[in-house]
């Protein structure tokens, strides 16, 4: 779990200032360059799909693991927009929640010991 975690932190951290380096030369709006490379049915365009499909598996789980409730739903919304950036917060919060549990972790506290 040490090694996961330390992964999160890594990768979070990396993207965050990659990111702040892409706002300070392009500017916040990426829907227009995103979605017109999607457009364009190109390699870009294709990347970008699928990374669209991980996100909303990302944000579909997130709601799911959270029973589908408000908080659930505002988390999945946040996966779906945050990427990478909401996910590895969250993962890492969650494995501390979850003392290191894979399966806690996965499935969410009470999925998990229902399966015990």
């Amino acid at each position: 779990m040490t090694a996961f975690r330390g992964f999160l932190v890594v990768f979070w951290t990396g993207l965050f200032v990659y990111t702040a380096i892409v706002i300070a030369n392009e500017g916040p709006f990426l829907f227009d360059v995103f979605f017109g490379d999607i457009a364009a049915m190109k390699w870009p365009g294709q990347f970008n799909a699928d990374f669209t499909c991980f996100l909303a598996l990302s944000g579909l789980w997130l709601a799911w693991r959270h029973h589908f409730s408000a908080v659930g739903l505002l988390f999945g919304v946040l996966g779906f927009f945050g990427g990478a950036m909401f996910l590895f917060a969250y993962l890492l919060i969650a494995s501390f929640q979850t003392n290191g549990d894979i399966a806690a972790l996965m499935l969410g506290k009470e999925r998990a010991s229902a399966r015990s």
